[in-house]
């Protein structure tokens, strides 16, 4: 078992460990039609090159915003073909994550093939998982893996928590690359003592992420290293701000910003961000609808009336063009 502060297995990460900072972006993937058509391989495609114009730091395929636990492998394997072409010379950061773990593997060696520069794993389940099980998913995609791969740690969907000790044992093994942690209530002090608290247990060179965009301000001032952002995939420009305020020290700047945002913030903890963030596609005019997966339909009639609401406030403080 690793212990606090331990050093990495002897065996290096993977080259390009270093990617997993700044600004990470996770676009929707648009299902096209109201009998569930498939990708809009279009619209996405049009969505990731939107990402990259706008200098994110990488762009992450198939995370839970683009709906990876609703695509069969085949579909998976298209998107991340498709973001690694429409992003250019951004990475891409592949969703990996299945119920079993020799899925995982075979959508890890898909993803690579297709060129994606790191990998995203959560531990997916329908049976709940123990440590020891978590962590023998991770061991063998880490031995598996030619590239990073960043930890997944999002109990609200996978029922999953992480204690300290485990992100430890598994951020020892090799290409382990980056943390990606959930929101931590309470304000400033406490998001920085996590952080604090977790970094004093991973090796030196593990990231840490934040998710949760609405305490991501907070985060990246407490010295987290990376935000994977749910509305980055949408409007980048706002969230490139924030991040590139905190990351020059400005942290009153970046806090400002984020405040900026907060109707939206305030949408995604009445509605969560999926669905939000779907509607805020099709009211920039991004995304047709629908746009979701079934049986996950968009905001009810209200709350698109809220988004749009919401839209022509960031409009009228200048926030949005």
């Amino acid at each position: 078992m690793t212990t606090p502060s331990a050093s990495r297995s002897t065996e290096p990460a993977a080259p390009g460990a270093a990617l997993l900072t700044g600004l990470s972006a996770f676009p929707l993937t648009p299902i096209s039609g109201d009998v569930d058509r498939g990708i809009d391989e279009t619209a996405y495609s049009t969505l990731v090159a939107r990402l990259a114009d706008a200098r994110v730091d990488t762009i992450a395929a198939l995370g839970s915003t683009g709906s990876y636990a609703y695509l069969e492998r085949a579909e998976r394997r298209r998107v991340v073909q498709l973001a690694v072409a429409a992003a250019g010379e951004v990475p891409v950061i592949a969703g990996i994550g299945a119920t079993r773990t020799r899925a995982v593997l075979q959508h890890a060696e898909d993803a690579q093939a297709e060129g994606a520069a790191a990998l995203l794993l959560a531990p997916v389940s329908y049976q709940p998982l123990t440590d020891d099980e978590v962590f023998g998913l991770f061991e063998e995609v880490s031995a598996a893996a030619s590239v990073p791969v960043v930890v997944y740690d999002n109990p609200g969907t996978t029922q999953f928590t992480f204690t300290d000790e485990l992100h430890a044992r598994i951020a020892g093994l090799p290409r382990i690359a980056s943390v990606k942690i959930p929101p931590v209530d309470g304000g400033p002090v406490a998001v920085r003592e996590r952080v604090d608290a977790l970094r004093g247990r991973l090796p030196a060179d593990v990231t840490i992420g934040i998710s949760g965009d609405p305490v991501a301000a907070d985060a990246l001032n407490a010295g987290c290293d990376a935000w994977y952002s749910v509305l980055a995939g949408t409007l980048p420009g706002p969230c490139r701000e924030i991040t590139e305020a905190a990351g020059a020290g400005e942290s009153d700047r970046a806090s400002a910003l984020s405040r900026h945002l907060q109707p939206l913030w305030d949408l995604f903890g009445t509605y969560g961000s999926y669905r939000v963030v779907s509607a805020l596609a099709e009211e920039l005019g991004l995304l047709s609808h629908p746009n979701l997966p079934r049986p996950v339909l968009g905001l009810a009639p209200a709350g698109r009336a809220q988004v749009r609401e919401a839209l022509g406030t960031l409009r009228a403080s200048g926030v949005l063009d």
